[in-house]
């Protein structure tokens, strides 16, 4: 590798490679402006950092694929060339028609490594999974996070096993027909090891968003700092394989640019299919409700393949738990789960009173395929981000539990778990943080404390991040599925139901290909708001869910093909006890 940094900021660069003995000058290239060369070929494996002008200290590469002794030391030459890939004969896999499981590598497994995970494929691939969607392993300071701080992005977290146990992984999930989704943050970087500002103008200083201050998108040198991210998104797919990338918060890039960065992205996935020939996905987290997000740019959108629908999640949170606290106030009443279900968005040029204003705009429904939008019960931030992590099966019995499942898996968009909830894993997953400087996990705890205590949680509730045993809480039980029903690990054999259900529902989406239909149109809600019951038409299937406690008789006639509790019943008329649903078939030969 010949080493090259862009460091318009410098006046002058040397190359600290201590197996070529001293350091090394850099000179400029002609032919780019603000990069730097140098004359020396370093193998795989060797130790190299960046010295600007004349400073004791070399700091990583800003492209560096390795960082073997942490984020504040040298990076190692990593070559990406020498994985053996078995994967050649992998077509990819399109989104459409899939089930995707969240999981953060960390905490999926007890030891918490990419080697680790892979041990635990084969259940995800019994469940029914199509696409395993990792949390940011990009590297960050300290040996565990959820991995939103990271600050080189181009490198894989060496606690997790580093890029070569990650090609390893993503070769493992193809050969079990998995794709792979990895979580990546373009809007901000780490508290601790970002040192892209001594190189380059890759920050802008007088913009700040949630995190800290935004990427200079559309400033003086943004060319280059947006091909810094266009050319990460790149070595994923080329370099890694990997299927799809998931786009952080994307609301928080500031770009006023004629061709927004996400443009650009959709673009540059979109070449990278052509050449790599197989389907490549982007999709987006975003607060916006901007239809323009998944429309495709020949049609004047930005290109992405879909989007995180935080609106379905509220809508049926709120309907399950009765919460009415936040950004859950405007979703009271089950005509906010009918309008998601049958319009994508709630918040469609509507007045959100959380913000304090009208929000979003109305999705094209005879142009948007419904699966462009990822539905969820459960994510990172909506279990991770409440004051003790606590996931819904603290909330809700075994009843609400399986409806939730119903009402998520046989939704008209596209199916996401996070990691356990197949089996109602009865572990938290909280907010937790390794920052080894005290100064800063002193106040990224303090700060943690506060928050909740400003919304009326008692201090002493609230995890430390910086607790060891905050982290080690939040690690998968997998005794509650190893175990067996009513072993040491399930001894109700609540979570044996609990995933043979979320199995049947996986395989019956599979099979009726009225689960799967991308036409809004072909949907049609019924609700009763005060029994309270709702009823998805899809096609000559339908889903039937009472959210209330007394039983209910639907003017529904069908045979049924899946139930979330014993005492439902078909026929002429589908009785549903209290909180129970059921996937019926009304077609001319149901029950025959």
């Amino acid at each position: 590798m010949i080493p090259e940094v862009w460091a318009p900021r410098a006046s002058s660069v040397s190359l600290r490679a201590p197996s070529h003995g001293a350091d090394a000058p850099m000179h400029r290239d002609p032919e780019r402006d603000g990069w730097w060369r140098a004359d020396l070929d370093l193998a795989p494996g060797d130790r190299y950092g960046f010295v600007l002008d004349g400073d004791d200290r070399a700091l990583p590469d800003p492209r560096s694929r390795r960082q073997p002794d942490g984020v504040h030391e040298l990076s190692a030459v990593f070559d990406p060339g020498e994985h053996d890939w078995r994967d050649g004969d992998w077509p990819g896999r399109e989104l459409a028609g899939s089930v995707v499981s969240e999981l953060h590598v960390g905490t999926f497994t007890p030891d918490g490594t990419l080697d680790a995970a892979i041990a635990r494929l084969d259940h995800l691939v019994d469940l029914g999974i199509g696409f395993v969607e990792l949390l940011p392993v990009n590297a960050f300071n300290g040996e565990w996070n959820w991995g939103y701080d990271g600050v080189l992005w181009y490198a894989v977290q060496e606690s997790y096993g580093g890029p070569a146990a990650y090609q390893r992984f993503v070769d493992a999930c193809h050969a079990r027909g998995l794709g792979v989704i990895q979580d990546v943050v373009y809007n901000h970087l780490g508290p601790s090891g970002n040192y892209l500002p001594r190189f380059g103008p890759y920050l802008h200083e007088g913009r700040v968003n949630t995190w800290g201050s935004s990427l200079n998108l559309d400033g003086p040198d943004s060319d280059e700092v947006r091909r810094y991210i266009l050319d990460d998104a790149r070595m994923w797919f080329a370099d890694f394989h990997v299927d799809g990338l998931r786009l952080d918060a994307v609301h928080a890039l500031v770009d006023h640019r004629a061709t927004h960065l996400l443009e650009e992205l959709a673009a540059e996935a979109d070449a990278t299919s052509a050449a790599l020939g197989r389907p490549l996905t982007l999709i987006a987290e975003s607060d916006l409700n901007d239809p323009r997000m998944i429309r495709p740019r020949d049609e004047h959108g930005l290109g992405l393949t879909a989007q995180w629908s935080d609106d379905f999640h509220h809508a049926l949170h709120v309907n399950l738990t009765g919460e009415t606290t936040g950004y859950y106030a405007d979703f009271a009443g089950i005509a906010s789960l009918a309008a998601v279900l049958e319009h994508g968005f709630f918040h469609a040029g509507t007045f959100s009173s959380f913000r304090g204003r009208t929000h979003g705009r109305p999705i094209d429904l005879d142009r948007t395929p419904a699966w462009r939008l990822v539905t969820f019960t459960q994510d990172h931030d909506q279990i991770g981000n409440r004051a003790t992590g606590d996931r819904l099966t603290a909330t809700l019995d075994e009843r609400g539990i399986r409806l939730a499942a119903l009402l998520n898996l046989t939704s008209p968009g596209t199916p996401m778990l996070f990691m356990g909830e197949e089996w109602g894993a009865s572990t938290p997953w909280q907010f937790f943080t390794s920052h080894p400087e005290p100064e800063l996990g002193e106040a990224t705890a303090r700060g943690r404390i506060a928050e909740f205590a400003r919304m009326g949680w008692d201090p002493a509730v609230v995890p430390d991040p910086q607790d060891p045993e905050t982290f080690r809480r939040s690690k998968l039980d997998w005794r509650e599925v190893d175990d067996g029903a009513s072993g040491a690990g399930d001894p109700d054999g609540r979570h044996a139901r609990t995933l043979d259900l979320h199995r049947r529902l996986i395989a019956l989406r599979r099979e009726l290909p009225e689960l799967t239909d991308p036409s809004f149109r072909s949907i049609r809600v019924e609700v009763d708001a005060d029994a309270p019951w709702l009823v998805l038409h899809r096609g000559d299937v339908a889903v039937a869910a009472n959210l209330g406690e007394a039983a209910v008789e639907l003017p529904l006639a069908g045979e049924v093909l899946l139930a979330t509790d014993e005492g439902v019943r078909g026929g002429a008329s589908v009785t549903l006890p209290g909180r129970s649903g059921a996937v019926v078939s009304t077609g001319s030969t149901a029950g025959g």
